[in-house]
């Protein structure tokens, strides 16, 4: 008989798992530089309910990148800035995605469309015209063979 195994629980990257300690580690920033951060609300950690800080995986990704910035010599407000214009830019990268899938959906529709009214076209042997004008009349001559 063999045992079932579950794979391990992996938490996503927004889930707060990491104390203080753990992310000051993982960042190479001491917890006090954490805390004053979080105080210049460059960063904003989970709460327990006993009030201790725990940081997700995208906060140390945030606070590897505050600490990138700084040692470059670039100030806090500098960071603040830069921070909330990448914020920014991503956010018009998506709205961008959306848009272009919304345009190549419509051009799908768009060449069913023509796709459908050929067929319709040469199942009927004569072009549907509509005038731009509802009351003008449109005559079509057709040969005959």
């Amino acid at each position: 008989m063999t045992a079932s195994t579950t794979p391990p629980f992996v938490p996503g990257p927004d889930a707060a798992v990491y104390v203080i300690s753990v992310a000051a580690e993982l960042t190479g920033l001491h917890p006090q530089t954490l805390r004053t951060y979080e105080r210049l609300g460059l960063i904003t950690p989970g709460r327990t309910v006993g009030g201790g800080r725990r940081y997700s995986h995208r906060d140390i990704e945030r606070l590897r990148e505050i600490a990138d910035l700084t040692s470059a010599g670039i100030g806090i407000e500098g960071v603040r800035r830069i921070m909330e214009l990448q914020n920014q830019v991503d956010a018009l990268r998506a709205r961008n995605e959306e848009l272009r899938d919304e345009l190549d959906a419509t051009r799908e529709a768009l060449r069913q469309a023509v796709t459908t009214r050929r067929t319709e076209v040469v199942a009927n042997k004569l072009p549907v015209l509509r005038s731009p004008d509802p009351t003008a009349a449109i005559v079509v001559w057709r040969r005959s063979r």
